[in-house]
């Protein structure tokens, strides 16, 4: 069984791997003092069109890729945490009657299809977590129910079986920025908090209040929409204009305004998600956003953002409350990294918690 929420068993050294369309990254945590320390990260790019909107076309690539993240991080840990995204993974908030969790698994089974859009339950990994019951009806119990195919679950899990590893869990890669927020943030029990993630083809947004999912939606939409423009701009292959975009607007005669312009269509579709939250959901409206993903390096993005969604908005720093070695990691490498690392620590100190 593969989980969303719990670890299963196996050795007590466990990587978080965050596998996206552009990049792999590996973080591995420590306990020590009181708190997590930072003990191993490295990233490693990834070759266009193995991964593709969540979905592995390229086995043999990927699991080459998993090798050669372990051996430029030197991480001995023979676990590892990972995660699915992107339309792969049915995220839904249902009610219940209030019952025990096996009671609660053996209902949404024989009932599977009025809670996942699957034809046959055999087809598929779910998992479920049982939300706090702050104001709800005594009897009643809000569940929020992930579930993948079983194939595309286990395409991640042969890849990293293939590089050597074990796959200890299986998580959301909106839920890993959840763990990620809940270890380095204590804001007001009344702000609602808009995680964004924007990744090279996807953004993940969970808005959380009272350090509780109340809302998730990926779009497939990230930091491709300025190579995409760029490369039709420049009539340059998308390489080169993935070049252009990491050099930065000054070097290229675009405006740092026009580099943000590109973004349009993902803030259009963010507005529209915090839209629907507002409207459904009964719930205020969003208070701050953390923005994290490699789009969260992009010069005057919080300013952009700010104007755009009137509310405030910062960079999310997954190491805020999390140690490192000085030595081993400057600070201006952490503030590099920070933003991109956000999914991958979340998955490791989902592993890390439960060891």
């Amino acid at each position: 069984m593969f989980s969303v929420r719990n670890l299963l068993p196996g050795s007590r050294k466990i990587a978080g791997i965050d596998i996206g369309s552009s990049l792999i990254k590996l973080v591995e945590l420590r306990y020590a003092s009181g708190g997590y320390m930072l003990h191993k990260f490295a990233q490693v790019p990834l070759e266009r069109g193995v991964i593709e909107s969540g979905l592995v076309k390229d086995h043999d690539a990927l699991v080459r890729k998993i090798k050669e993240l372990f051996k430029v991080s030197g991480c001995g840990a023979g676990n590892v945490v990972t995660a699915l995204s992107g339309h792969v993974v049915m995220i839904k908030k249902s009610g219940f009657r209030k019952m025990e969790e096996e009671e609660l698994r053996d209902l949404i089974i024989d009932d599977a299809g009025e809670y996942m859009p699957f034809d046959d339950i055999k087809d598929v990994h779910f998992d479920f977590h049982i939300c706090s019951e702050r104001g709800l009806n005594p009897d009643q119990m809000e569940v929020i129910i992930a579930a993948a195919k079983r194939d595309i679950a286990e395409s991640y899990v042969h890849a990293i079986e293939g590089a050597g590893r074990k796959v200890a869990i299986i998580d959301v890669d909106s839920f890993a920025l959840e763990t990620a927020y809940g270890e380095n943030y204590d804001f007001e029990a009344d702000d609602t908090i808009a995680l964004v993630n924007i990744g090279a083809s996807m953004t993940n947004i969970n808005i959380v209040k009272d350090e509780e999912s109340v809302f998730t939606r990926n779009i497939l939409l990230g930091g491709d929409s300025i190579t995409q423009a760029l490369q039709e701009k420049l009539d340059v292959s998308f390489e080169e204009a993935e070049m252009i975009k990491v050099e930065g607007s000054d070097k290229h005669d675009n405006t740092q305004e026009e580099f943000l312009s590109y973004l349009e269509p993902v803030f259009l579709e963010i507005g529209r998600s915090f839209d629907y939250f507002s409207s459904t959901a009964g719930e205020s409206n969003i208070s701050r956003i953390l923005v994290s993903g490699g789009c969260a390096g992009i010069p005057d993005i919080v300013d952009a953002m700010k104007n755009k969604f009137f509310c405030e908005v910062e960079i999310f720093n997954p190491f805020k409350n999390i140690a490192c070695d000085k030595n081993t990691f400057s600070s201006s490498y952490m503030k590099d990294i920070g933003p991109g690392a956000a999914v991958g620590v979340g998955l490791a100190l989902r592993g890390a918690e439960n060891i």
